[in-house]
């Protein structure tokens, strides 16, 4: 079972599952493989709140991976309340 912030919508999920399957991403790929059925700005604007909590890494250029935190997040192993805000 996951357990989510208040902070978090459904697109995070969506973004961090398909993340943990691919080993880099961006918005406009995420959008484009329908697996991520949000608009690439919302996927990005969500891309960016999920690297302030340590969820994903920016590798530049729009380019993310899923951090060991976000896999233990999908594990269920955290609790993604009680990540701290890192900018």
């Amino acid at each position: 079972m996951r357990y989510s912030a208040d902070w978090m919508t459904i697109a995070d999920d969506r973004i961090l599952e398909y993340l943990s399957s691919t080993e880099t991403s961006t918005p406009k790929k995420m959008e484009d493989s329908g697996s991520v059925r949000f608009t690439r700005q919302y996927i990005g604007e969500r891309c960016r709140k999920l690297a302030s909590y340590g969820l994903l890494k920016h590798l530049g250029n729009g380019v993310y991976r899923i951090t060991n935190t976000g896999e233990q997040y999908l594990q269920g192993e955290i609790d993604a309340e009680e990540l701290s805000h890192i900018e």
